[in-house]
């Protein structure tokens, strides 16, 4: 396992790096990571990260050790912890592309955020020597969430679609738990021999991964469902006692989050419904 050093240009696999931004926190575990891939015409920084001037020069300084100028910087999705750098790291790169998502309007978004290029499901970016790296569509955690897949090295960029070490918060009214767990079953579709994730280290066993969160977020779904009631509507609050009983309880107020996502989901499914109260009851 390659360590965790923020800061340090680490070198993953032929044209591959990484960089650990310097914010550890509940949230993002060890860090952010910020990937460099080897482009056709320079080189592709992928979630520049927050906004640190710490992290910025040691993304300027990597590109000056490895003698390669960036001319591309791309984003995973826009949370405050993967996209405020690209601002940043512009100041120092006068002809530097902005290369991804538009920006949703749910109040959790970096505003600073503003493509010269969007992309789409299926567009590609050429890289050093041939091959591509190609954009997957993978919404749920948030809706205007991307994946890279690295085509030759068949490794996966996933920012915060899949994380290591835990399961990623899905907020609405941008997040959805459905639209989330479709986006895991495309990527049991594809080749992929490894992730790499926006928070923690590489996953070596991607598919067994995907199939693993899948199962947590439907056994989840289940406690869900069993906390309802047809005959008494309940809170979020009152609810994610229940559902989440297994959580910290320092942690309920992330996970309220994703309850809200879970019920949502039940809600398409025609399992639960929500009264103008905003209370959650059980269909019969």
């Amino acid at each position: 396992m390659l360590p965790l050093i923020a800061g340090d240009l680490t070198a993953l696999d032929e044209g591959i790096w990484r960089v650990l931004a310097p914010n550890p926190s509940m949230m993002t575990g060890p860090g952010t990571n910020t990937y460099i891939v080897h482009g056709d015409d320079g080189l592709i920084v992928i979630d520049p990260g927050p906004a640190s001037d710490q992290h910025t020069a040691a993304l300027l300084s990597a590109s000056k050790e490895l003698e390669i100028p960036i001319t591309k910087i791309i984003v995973t999705h826009t949370h405050n912890d993967h996209s405020p750098g690209a601002k940043h790291l512009l100041q120092h790169l006068s002809d530097a592309l902005l290369l991804g998502p538009d920006v949703p309007n749910d109040g959790l978004q970096d505003t600073t955020w503003e493509a010269d290029t969007l992309l789409k499901h299926g567009d590609t970016l050429a890289l050093h020597g041939g091959g591509k790296l190609r954009v997957i569509a993978t919404p749920g955690h948030v809706g205007n969430h991307l994946c890279f897949l690295h085509e030759p090295k068949q490794l996966l960029f996933t920012g915060d679609h899949l994380i290591n070490g835990s399961t990623v918060v899905i907020a609405p009214p941008s997040g959805s738990m459905s639209a989330y767990l479709n986006s895991l079953t495309i990527l049991q579709n594809e080749s992929i021999t490894t992730i790499a994730p926006g928070h923690g280290n590489l996953i070596d066993t991607p598919q067994e991964y995907i199939t693993q969160t899948i199962a947590h977020r439907l056994k989840r779904e289940e406690k869900v469902k069993a906390a309802l009631i047809e005959s008494e509507g309940q809170t979020l609050k009152e609810l994610v006692l229940k559902a989440y009983d297994d959580t910290p309880s320092m942690l309920h107020g992330l996970a309220t989050y994703s309850l809200w996502a879970h019920l949502i989901k039940l809600e398409e499914d025609n399992v639960a419904k929500q009264d103008k109260d905003e209370r959650w009851w059980l269909l019969n």
